[in-house]
């Protein structure tokens, strides 16, 4: 399965690599593209800069659309033009996964409009004006609503692609890719710890 992930200026390192550290270990199930409105080189404020190509160039027949989230967020929702293309892709693609404020971007299109979505619990007062019809739950950890997965803040990213995994190949498989990673997964989605921020 093709995942590509939407990088824009001012993305959070981990609500990228953590993702990607998991599904990046799957080279026999998963590939990994970058992409950008205009792609070239994107630079975030902890100075990662990755090289991607435009977003005009992914396949209709896309199975993950992974959308981050980060400071750039705050001013992406007002991108109208990527707002646009992250509808566009979202429709088509089999899957959608948000980590922390990305699911603002998504919610923004409206395609999360009376859909059950979380996100960064400290970030939560914002997230939620970019999409009023949506259910949002501050509870959760991660968040499955048809085909589309929206996590908590930064680390929960790597919670939720574990969770996708478990959801497509069984639970022995995810928590042996945790176990690989020497990661302690946080397996209850409807549970986050941060909720109290």
């Amino acid at each position: 399965m093709t995942i590509a992930v939407l990088l824009f200026d001012d993305f959070e390192t981990l609500d990228v690599f953590g993702p990607v550290e998991i599904f990046g270990r799957l080279v026999d199930l998963y590939s990994i593209k970058f992409y950008s409105l205009n792609g070239g080189q994107i630079k975030n404020r902890h100075g990662v800069s990755v090289l991607t190509e435009k977003l005009d160039t992914i396949n209709s027949s896309l199975e993950i659309f992974l959308i981050p989230g980060g400071l750039g967020t705050r001013t992406e929702v007002n991108n109208k033009l990527l707002i646009h293309k992250i509808k566009e892709i979202a429709d088509f693609s089999k899957y959608v996964l948000t980590i922390c404020t990305g699911s603002a971007l998504l919610a923004k299109t409206g395609l999360l409009d009376n859909k059950n979505a979380t996100s960064n619990k400290r970030a939560f007062a914002w997230v939620t004006t970019n999409g009023i019809n949506v259910i949002w739950n501050k509870k959760a950890r991660w968040i499955v609503d048809a085909k589309f997965y929206t996590s908590s803040g930064v680390s929960a990213g790597m919670d939720m692609s574990l969770g996708f995994l478990s959801d497509r190949h069984g639970i022995d498989f995810a928590q042996k890719v945790a176990f690989e990673i020497e990661y302690n997964w946080v397996e209850d989605k409807d549970s986050d710890s941060f909720k109290a921020v």
